[in-house]
């Protein structure tokens, strides 16, 4: 009942916008972008695989942080089971960089 309510509700909101929404088509709308920028190449354009390496280990660092972040804020009640078990943390991500280090994702040629 509940998933029929909510499609019968998306689908009800989706034709009130097509019936009473604005239609004002302009030259500028229309294009490919709003920006006003016309497409200079292919949507369909190959990208290196070291960009996609950049993003995850941006992903993977930034998670770091914020497991880093509540950690210093409680490093006092934790005592040292929780300077060891960050400690311990912290060597993993360290030996992770070092790899990636190594197999040269970092570097741009």
């Amino acid at each position: 009942m509940m998933l029929a309510a909510a499609a019968a509700f998306a689908v009800i909101m989706a034709k009130i916008n097509e019936i009473v929404g604005p239609r004002r088509e302009t030259d500028e709308k229309v294009t490919t972008y709003e920006s006003g920028m016309e497409p200079v190449r292919t949507a369909r354009e190959r990208f290196s695989v070291k960009y996609y390496m950049v993003a995850v280990l941006f992903i993977l660092f930034d998670i770091e942080i914020v497991f880093l972040y509540p950690w210093a804020v409680s490093f006092r009640q934790l005592g040292l089971h929780g300077f060891v078990v960050m400690f311990v943390f912290m060597f993993v991500l360290l030996v992770g960089f070092v790899y990636v280090w190594r197999k040269g994702a970092l570097e741009w040629d």
